[in-house]
């Protein structure tokens, strides 16, 4: 077996003890269980690891080229940052991840290392997915490296919500029109600007909040089951003004069905966030703006059950959990 399944094996068994990666003081019930499953000693030696050490990943490539990334287990709507380290400076690199090309780029132009994210969406079933990263050999046949990462399935909880019949059974016309803002939305995370526009670290678009909730939750709503939340939550009064994560450009500023007053933001290879439900619109399609500007304010627009703003965070279309990219800088 490889690494990646003894991994995946040794999460599974730490899960039946109700814990990630045990503590030193649960090795009595430790060895008792690993004898009886027969499982590797890797799995006793994880217990005296830390979480850190255990979960990034390093491969050696031809050339002294070296990949890395973040984890090797993720969990669905995770964040996994990468890079590709080299000696000298590479050209002609490519990356790919979930069957899509995914940008690489550098801090400086003097830089050898190369920097990736790879988003983990919301919903990609759990099993073992390949990052491939491949460059010219000496002859010119191209060269690749793999690591394996393992999606295991994220752990959401359920909420049952009411809100107004027209935003569960929409009408024709109500349906037409949130058809044609989903079109719409794939279109825009279709392109990639192929730059970064970004300047430093993500921020988290509401000032004095540390934290918010709701990703990932699966709601039920009068009755019917919907998709899972792919956004986080900020609680917030109305008129509480909101601001860009991080600089680039403004591809939507509009009202849409489901979302109400909406405002997308493209921040370069295949990064978007997304602000819903605002009151208010500061901002115009085609503009430019910089980390911490003033976008829009706090509002109770479209489908919502009362004022808060609701923060996507979407990655060559993954949709993931948002506060991993101001926590995980890029």
């Amino acid at each position: 077996m490889t690494t990646v399944t003894y991994t995946w094996l040794c999460e599974m068994f730490f899960n039946s003890l109700g814990a990630r990666y045990p503590t030193p003081s649960m090795l009595p019930v430790l060895v008792r269980r690993l004898s009886f499953l027969r499982l590797p000693v890797i799995c006793l030696l994880a217990a005296l690891v830390p979480t850190q050490a255990l979960g990034q990943v390093r491969k050696s490539c031809a050339g002294g080229i070296i990949l890395k990334v973040s984890a090797g287990v993720s969990a669905q709507g995770s964040l996994l940052l990468t890079e590709v380290r080299s000696a000298k400076t590479l050209t002609s690199i490519s990356s790919e991840w979930n069957g899509r090309s995914t940008p690489l780029w550098r801090e400086d132009e003097k830089s050898a290392t190369l920097h990736g994210l790879l988003g983990v969406d919301l919903e990609k079933p759990p099993g073992h997915y390949e990052w491939k990263v491949s460059w010219p050999g000496p002859e010119g046949d191209a060269v690749i490296c793999s690591v394996f990462i393992t999606v295991r399935a994220g752990k959401f909880p359920t909420e049952r919500l009411t809100v107004e019949n027209q935003f569960v059974q929409p009408d024709p016309e109500q349906q037409k029109r949130a058809e044609e803002d989903q079109k719409k939305m794939r279109a825009i995370y279709d392109t990639v600007t192929p730059q970064r526009l970004w300047d430093g670290n993500f921020r988290l678009p509401l000032k004095d909040v540390t934290t918010g909730g709701n990703f990932g939750r699966r709601r039920i709503l009068n009755g019917q089951a919907r998709s899972p939340h792919a956004g986080v939550d900020f609680p917030a009064p109305a008129g509480t003004p909101v601001f860009a994560s991080q600089s680039g450009k403004v591809v939507l500023a509009e009202e849409l069905y489901y979302s109400g007053n909406t405002v997308v933001l493209d921040h370069g290879y295949g990064i978007y966030t997304l602000y819903a439900h605002l009151s208010e619109i500061e901002v115009q399609s085609g503009e430019t703006v910089k980390v911490g500007e003033e976008i829009g304010k706090v509002g109770a627009t479209g489908r919502v059950t009362g004022p808060h703003l609701h923060w996507g965070l979407t990655i060559e279309h993954a949709r993931v959990n948002g506060l991993q990219i101001a926590e995980r800088q890029p």
